[in-house]
Order: structure tokens, then C-alpha cells, then sequence
């Protein structure tokens, strides 16, 4: 993906955008970060709080992709999750295709105004062995939900060369180089090495779902409830979805709430607790969750690394997760698999 492809839109041009498409008049408008697209926090005269979506122009070239998107935060909200839901144009569109001149030339890019969700990003919060319980759970609830869903062009999920996915952790080989002269370089290499040797030759026994993708600390959001707790409040961000196995969506989630946890290890009990209230992992998931936690913190890393090369502009917010992931992963590492899993699985129980 070449640099140009993030949308850069100017306020004046949300402004215009919104009353156009959507006859909404503008009297709050505030950029929000993204890693490709371009998201606003919008507060039109006429009442209510949305999110203003504006993918990149490679993204938006697959409209079938981002339609099964839309559907499933539909589909998510109509079954009691926490999904935003797409609000149509003035022409019954939930989603517009724009020609747009961000300042390099007139691109082609897909827009949506979402519903604005309260509440803050889970990073934000203590993470409580109860709230990461509820995390758990509903990462499982969601997957079994979107096991149910129907769409004529749901095949578009099977995304055989995506780098996110955790059955295409071979595809960041050709990256690794990019963290030459890191220390944690060789603890990487070691990853992958132990993934295509232990993971890959278990993958059939994985019981096969649709994959949010990235439930992570900053797609998350919640509300406190009660004297001291929280409630979630909001799944964001589908734009990682695809057609995995179940025991990636856990891993992904393990990951990423470990990063502001002061003990990061203590995470994956409590969280795999409320996952297997929904969805108990089989023997050979179990097996291989340890080092599919690894290899999440692997494809964040180096993916992040080769992200800050095509828009060195937004180096601060594509290492968020790499600064606290060095050191966790160095730590999960040096622990082993069976120390931690041996935590992970007796907390659990």
C-alpha cells in the first residue's frame, strides 16, 4: 500500500461532505486516530453524535468487503451487541463512493457515517480480572453470532494473503528485516520458527469462525457500571474481519489487553475464563494458544515496523503497541510455554 492512500480530508471538506451526502449541518467536527482511513467525531445542529469513516483508496476499491462489514455491525446490533450501525444518505446509501483531492490528486474514497458509540477505549481502564472476564466472553459471543450470519457475498472473508490474519504468519517473514539492530529481532525469528513447526501442522483441528479480527484495547470501549467496575459499551472497528478459527479471535484479544496491564500474564487467565464460558477451547486450541499470543505480538511488531516506513508522518500512533510489546513478548518468551499456560489454564478453571 503506497503512502498516498490514507485520506486527508480538510474540515472544509468533511463539512462539505456531510451536509451533501447526508443533509447534516456540522457545528462540531474532531479528527480521531486511524492506522489507514481517516475517522471524525461529528455533532451535527440537528442533534445526535456520529463517527465520520473515510477509508483509504485501496481499501475502497473492495466494496463487497466493506458491505459485509456494515452488515455485520448490523447484524451484531440486532442481536443485542454493542455495534455501530451505518446511517444511509439521503439516497438510502449506507455506504459512498467520493472523489476526493486530499492535496496528491483526485482518489476514490469509500465513506460511511457510523453511529457514535459511548463510553472510553478499554486501555484506559484498570484492567480488572472481572472486566477481562467480560472481555472474554464477549469476543466469544460475538464469534458465535457472526457464526449465524448470512450474506451473498460473505466468501469475500476468505482473505487468503492477509497479513493480519493468524493463518498468514508466514507472510511476515519478508519483513523481519525491517528490525535489524533489534534486540527482540532474534525472539521474533524464534516465534515464527515454533509457529510453522508446532501451529501449522495442528490448524485443521481449529474449529473454523468469522474473525472480528483486531479486538484490541483501542476497539473496545466501555462504561463504568456499579461502584467500581465497567461495562462494555462498544466493539469497534471491522476492518480486520475475516474467515479464521475461533482460538485467533482469543489470542488477538489476549494480546492486546496485556499491553497497559501491569502483569501482563495475568491477563490470559481471567480473559479465557469468559471465553470458555461461551466457547471451550478443544485440546489441540489449547495447545497451540500460547505461541498464537506471541505471534499476535510478532505481526504487530513487524507490521507496525513496515507501516511507520509508508507513513513515517503517523510513527507515534503505528508504535503504540510495539513499545509495551517488546517487552511483553520478551517476558512471555523467557517464561516459556509451560509456565504460562500452566498460569493461564489453573486460573481459568
Amino acid at each position: 500500500m503506497s503512502g498516498n492512500t490514507k485520506p486527508n480530508l480538510s474540515e472544509s471538506q468533511v463539512t462539505e461532505l456531510v451536509k451533501r451526502l447526508y443533509g447534516l449541518t456540522s457545528s462540531q467536527i474532531r479528527p480521531l486516530p486511524s492506522y489507514e482511513d481517516q475517522n471524525f467525531y461529528l455533532a451535527p445542529v440537528e442533534g445526535g453524535e456520529y463517527i465520520l469513516k473515510v477509508m483509504n483508496s485501496e481499501d475502497s476499491k473492495n466494496t463487497d468487503m466493506l458491505e459485509v462489514q456494515t452488515y455485520a455491525m448490523t447484524f451484531l446490533h440486532q442481536r443485542g451487541l454493542p455495534a455501530q450501525t451505518a446511517l444511509p444518505t439521503t439516497t438510502g446509501q449506507l455506504m459512498s463512493l467520493e472523489e476526493i483531492d486530499c492535496g496528491f490528486g483526485s482518489q476514490k474514497y469509500l465513506v460511511r457515517l457510523l453511529t457514535y458509540l459511548p463510553g472510553e477505549t478499554i486501555s484506559k481502564v484498570p484492567g480488572s480480572p472481572q472486566l477481562l472476564y467480560e472481555v472474554g466472553k464477549m469476543a466469544a459471543r460475538m464469534d458465535t453470532v457472526l457464526q449465524e450470519m448470512h450474506h451473498p457475498r460473505l466468501s469475500v472473508l476468505q482473505r487468503e494473503n492477509f497479513k493480519w490474519s493468524l493463518s498468514n504468519v508466514s507472510l511476515l517473514d519478508p519483513y523481519v528485516v525491517l528490525m535489524d539492530g533489534e534486540p527482540v529481532q532474534e525472539v521474533v525469528k524464534d516465534v515464527l520458527h515454533q509457529y510453522k513447526t508446532c501451529v501449522v501442522p495442528r490448524c485443521s483441528a481449529f474449529r473454523k469462525g468469522i474473525n472480528h479480527g483486531d479486538f484490541n484495547d483501542l476497539n473496545v470501549l466501555v462504561q463504568p457500571s456499579g461502584t467500581d467496575g465497567h461495562r462494555i459499551s462498544g466493539i469497534l472497528d471491522f476492518g480486520d474481519m475475516n474467515s479464521g478459527c475461533y482460538v485467533y479471535e482469543l489470542a488477538i484479544a489476549i494480546m492486546y489487553m496485556m499491553i497497559e496491564h501491569p502483569q501482563p500474564v495475568e491477563v490470559g487467565g481471567a480473559l479465557l475464563a469468559g471465553w470458555e464460558s461461551i466457547l471451550p477451547l478443544n485440546a489441540e486450541e489449547k495447545d497451540a494458544l500460547y505461541l498464537l499470543v506471541l505471534a499476535r505480538f510478532c505481526q504487530s511488531l513487524v507490521l507496525a515496523c513496515h507501516a511507520v516506513t509508508l507513513y513515517p508522518e503517523n510513527q507515534e500512533y503505528l508504535m503504540t503497541t510495539a513499545k509495551s510489546g517488546l517487552r511483553i513478548l520478551r517476558q512471555l518468551w523467557e517464561r516459556g510455554k509451560e509456565e504460562v499456560e500452566s498460569e493461564w489454564f489453573q486460573s481459568a478453571a
